[in-house]
């Protein structure tokens, strides 16, 4: 594996429709993507815009993916994540959000804590984010819908500033109900 990140330019219009639609996505919200829909996704300026920088994913000199970062003005960012089907398994995810990680903290220094949430089957993106120091903060019962109208669970993951410098992870406080 040979990684590298390339910011998505602006001139990258057909390159990134034909990457939208020319995959299935089964752990997004729209698991196939039209030409229209990618389009106009685009020109709301979801990939490239205020508050959103998008990378290509390169492996030897191919786009394998895409990582989409949004909310860079807040101090929660998210990303998005997008591999191909044929490259999936290989451990792109994991050096993807390592890095992702790194450029948010280091760029970014009003930035304190880095958000990514997947749907509970989703078991391959679950392993990358505790492999790249995010502990799971949510579970969302009956929360994320999918086009054959299945309901699936939704899991919430973070990174803290603090635990990215020191190299821990502090898992949050789960027993601090007060009952009387």
């Amino acid at each position: 594996m040979d990684i590298s990140f390339r910011r998505l330019s602006a001139f990258e219009t057909t390159p990134l429709i034909h990457f939208l639609t020319s995959d299935d996505w089964p752990f997004h919200a729209v698991r196939e993507v039209d030409p229209e829909t990618a389009g106009r996704w685009i020109t709301e300026g979801r990939f490239e815009g205020e508050g959103n920088r998008s990378f290509w994913v390169v492996d030897g000199g191919v786009a394998v993916g895409l990582v989409r970062l949004m909310d860079l003005g807040d101090a929660t960012p998210l990303f998005d994540l997008r591999l191909r089907a044929a490259d999936r398994g290989r451990g792109i995810g994991s050096a993807v959000v390592a890095w992702l990680t790194r450029y948010l903290f280091e760029e970014f220094p009003d930035v304190r804590r880095i958000e990514g949430t997947t749907r509970q089957d989703n078991r391959p993106m679950r392993r990358v984010f505790l492999r790249c120091g995010y502990a799971k903060e949510a579970h969302y019962r009956d929360a994320w819908p999918s086009p054959d109208g299945e309901v699936h669970d939704a899991v919430g993951y973070a990174v803290l500033r603090r635990d990215w410098l020191s190299g821990e992870v502090t898992a949050p406080q789960w027993n601090d109900e007060l009952l009387e």
